[in-house]
C-alpha cells in the first residue's frame, strides 16, 4: 500500500479527485495517510476531516527560515510514513532540505502544458489567462516531479484541452480541472504506486503493464 501525503492550500478538488478514485477501487493500492495545509480554514482539510484522514496546518510565516518549514513538513510527513508527496494546489515554496528528502517522490500538477504558461507567478486562473490573451489553440494540465525550480521538474503525463473562442480564464479553468487534472493526477499516482514510472535525466518512461501483457 501506497502511503501518501497531500499538500495543499484551498479548496482542494484534486484532493478529492484522488479520494474518488480511491473510493472507486482505482487507486486501491494507494492510501493518503495525511493532508498538509499551508493555511487555515480552507475546505480542503473539510474534505481530509469527511474521510477520516489526519490533517495539519504547517505555514511558512510560523517559521523564520524556508529551512525550518522545511523540516516542519518533513517532520509531519515522516510521522505518518510517507512515501510519495503529491502537491494539489500547495502555493508554499519548497525548500532544497524538503526536495532533496523527498527527490523523484513528489509530484505536481500545473494548468498548462508545460514548458508553456508556468513558472514562477504562475498560479490559479493566471495560466488560463495567459493562455487566452497569446492566443493558443490548446493548453491542457502536466503532472510533473518537482524540483527546486518552479515547475521545472520532469514531465510524467500531460493531456491538451481544446480552447474555445469564447472561453473565460473561469470556463477553461473549469474544463481543465473537470477533463484533465482530476484525470491525469490520479492516473500518475497509479503509476507510481505500480512501479512503472522511470525517471531518466529530464526524460520520464512508463513502464507497460505486466498484467496486461
Amino acid at each position: 500500500m501506497l502511503r501518501i501525503g497531500v499538500l495543499v492550500s484551498g479548496g482542494g478538488t484534486n484532493l478529492q479527485a484522488i479520494l474518488d478514485k480511491m473510493d472507486s477501487g482505482e487507486l486501491g493500492n494507494c492510501s493518503v495517510v495525511t493532508v498538509v495545509s499551508s493555511k487555515d480554514d480552507v475546505y480542503a482539510l473539510k474534505r481530509a476531516e469527511k474521510h477520516n484522514i489526519p490533517s495539519e496546518v504547517i505555514s511558512r510565516k510560523s517559521y523564520s527560515s524556508l529551512d525550518e518549514f522545511d523540516t516542519a513538513l518533513i517532520d509531519s510527513l515522516e510521522r505518518h510514513g510517507v512515501e510519495l508527496v503529491v502537491l494539489a494546489g500547495f502555493l508554499s515554496l519548497l525548500g532544497e532540505r524538503f526536495n532533496n528528502h523527498y527527490k523523484n517522490r513528489i509530484i505536481n500538477v500545473h494548468p498548462s502544458l508545460i514548458p508553456s504558461f508556468c513558472g514562477k507567478g504562475y498560479y490559479g486562473l493566471i495560466p488560463h489567462q495567459k493562455a487566452i490573451e497569446y492566443g493558443v489553440k490548446v493548453t491542457g494540465a502536466t503532472v510533473h516531479f518537482v524540483e527546486l525550480e518552479a515547475d521545472a521538474g520532469p514531465i510524467i503525463l500531460q493531456k491538451a484541452v481544446h480552447i474555445n473562442d469564447d472561453d473565460t480564464p473561469e470556463s477553461l479553468q473549469k474544463r481543465v480541472m473537470e477533463e484533465v487534472e482530476w484525470q491525469i493526477l490520479p492516473e500518475a499516482i497509479k503509476l507510481y504506486s505500480q512501479g512503472r514510472i522511470v525517471v531518466e535525466g529530464r526524460r520520464v518512461k512508463i513502464l507497460p503493464d505486466i498484467k496486461k501483457l
